[in-house]
């Protein structure tokens, strides 16, 4: 690595936004697998309510783009509707 305070400051920087986005990734996966692990309907569909709000707080900091957030939205709401025809 160089020597320079820019470098050793870009480096400090990068260290707490990998932690930061590490966090929220994780935040995502948890609360999709909250959604996909439950099977009473309305459980579902709280923690479906829970997943949407991670997803859309996720884009709002620029975590994901808003259309993967959509893609994983609609995958999600599918497969709650398909919990609750049952």
């Amino acid at each position: 690595m160089q020597r320079h305070k820019s470098v050793e400051k870009r480096a400090r920087s990068s260290k707490k936004a990998n932690l930061i986005n590490r966090s929220g990734r994780s935040r995502i996966v948890t609360a999709t697998q909250k959604v996909l692990a439950t099977t009473d309907p309305s459980a579902a569909q709280a923690a479906l309510q829970e997943a949407v709000s991670v997803l859309d707080k996720s884009v709002k900091s620029g975590l994901i783009h808003k259309n993967k957030a959509a893609n994983r939205k609609s995958k999600l709401a599918r497969a709650v509707k398909k919990l609750s025809a049952k």
